[in-house]
């Protein structure tokens, strides 16, 4: 504050004209204003800003934790969104088209077989500004007859609609049935220029890329899917504006939940899936696939411990989510974890089936048998 200035205006309101006691009004001005009506003047202004402070503060407060809740909620919306995607089921045995459309830069194709290698790929430009459709009629018939293709996976990017007409016109020329499905391709393209697709198909261009991810990703979406950062296939809008490392780490989450629910094939999982497995790092996980290419397939689940690396404390974690099919102990392909298969034995003796029962898929009544004896009795028996 200007206290001389001040001081001055007290005096000049308080002692008028030729007052005998200016001298000592003047030392009681002094001290009054700084004594007292200072310190109260100053209390008061910053009782008045600390007040309009805490009114600012709980305002912010209550934005912070509105903005939190809704963070949390948009997160756990992508979360299931993602879940869906990866959950959706594979369709086994079929040698499928890829269709990446597009307009100026022509239709990418790439046929996978029943296992998802690649047999052939190509560009056509039945679309404008091209529009070559007669041409691309022929090669299409030509592949499909002679891969024998039975399912067209068309991305749904541009050139999505023009692409699906050409190709429900194309089918009805073929002397068998052939069918399409559009599925999203978002994420193809973050997948055709990653490290991992280079590794993969190093002699094939990154345009092309794409296509053999749609075709896969119809036939397994979970394993394909994995290869892609969870925040490029299409899980929700926004995504950049919420917490990064919340989003991706329940992103990350979902994916090995997903992977680790379903299982994966030891004998044709990819090392991208297979790092999502409990207990498998992604070094482990090329170490299995090293060891797959240089001995064969796996035909026990037991086998695995002679992969590099993989010691008994990941071998506990990862062996109940691997699958082997025809393994020569058909438990190998079920979620039973090694340790429990002497008592899932005892249990199927108890109730009446044999290993080849599980093989053959013949437990459909398990549940039924099970509560005739009941929990508590069969869990007694089995002392587990």
């Amino acid at each position: 504050m200007p206290d001389e200035n001040i001081i001055r205006v007290l005096e000049k309101s308080i002692i008028v004209g030729q007052n005998p006691f200016s001298d000592v009004l003047k030392e009681a001005i002094e001290d009054g204003f700084t004594r007292l009506i200072k310190p109260a003047i100053e209390r008061e202004i910053r009782n008045s800003l600390t007040e309009k402070a805490e009114d600012g503060a709980i305002e912010r407060d209550i934005r912070s934790e509105m903005t939190e809740k809704a963070q949390e909620g948009a997160i756990t919306v992508f979360g299931k969104n993602l879940k869906q995607l990866l959950m959706q089921p594979p369709i086994a045995g079929k040698t499928v088209l890829g269709w990446d459309p597009a307009f100026r830069t022509g239709c990418k194709l790439a046929i996978v077989d029943e296992t998802g290698k690649v047999l052939y790929t190509k560009v056509i430009f039945p679309t404008a500004p091209q529009n070559k459709v007669e041409e691309s009629i022929k090669i299409v018939l030509d592949i499909v007859k002679k891969y024998n293709v039975s399912l067209i996976s068309l991305g749904n990017g541009t050139a999505s609609r023009e692409s699906e007409k050409f190709v429900s016109d194309m089918i009805k020329e073929i002397d068998r049935e052939v069918q399409y499905i559009i599925v999203s391709e978002a994420g193809a393209s973050v997948y055709s220029a990653s490290e991992l697709a280079n590794e993969e198909h190093p002699d094939i261009n990154v345009s092309l890329r794409g296509a053999i991810s749609i075709a896969r990703r119809l036939q397994d979406p979970l394993a394909e899917l994995v290869k892609i950062d969870p925040k490029s296939i299409g899980v929700g809008q926004y995504q950049h504006d919420l917490n990064q490392k919340k989003l991706e780490g329940v992103l990350d989450g979902v994916v090995e939940d997903s992977v680790n629910s379903v299982g994966v094939d030891l004998n044709t999982a990819s090392y991208s899936l297979l790092e999502h497995i409990a207990g498998i790092s992604k070094t482990i996980a090329k170490n299995i696939v090293a060891y797959r290419e240089e001995n064969g397939d796996f035909t026990s689940r037991a086998q695995i411990k002679k992969v590099k690396r993989l010691g008994p404390q990941a071998f506990t974690q990862c062996a109940g989510f691997m699958r082997i099919e025809g393994a020569k102990n058909p438990l190998d392909n079920t979620g039973v974890h090694p340790e429990s298969y002497d008592i899932c034995k005892n249990m199927l003796d108890m109730l009446g089936y044999s290993l080849s029962d599980v093989e053959n898929k013949n437990i459909s009544d398990i549940d039924s048998k099970v509560e005739a004896i009941g929990i508590k009795e069969l869990s007694s028996k089995l002392q587990v």
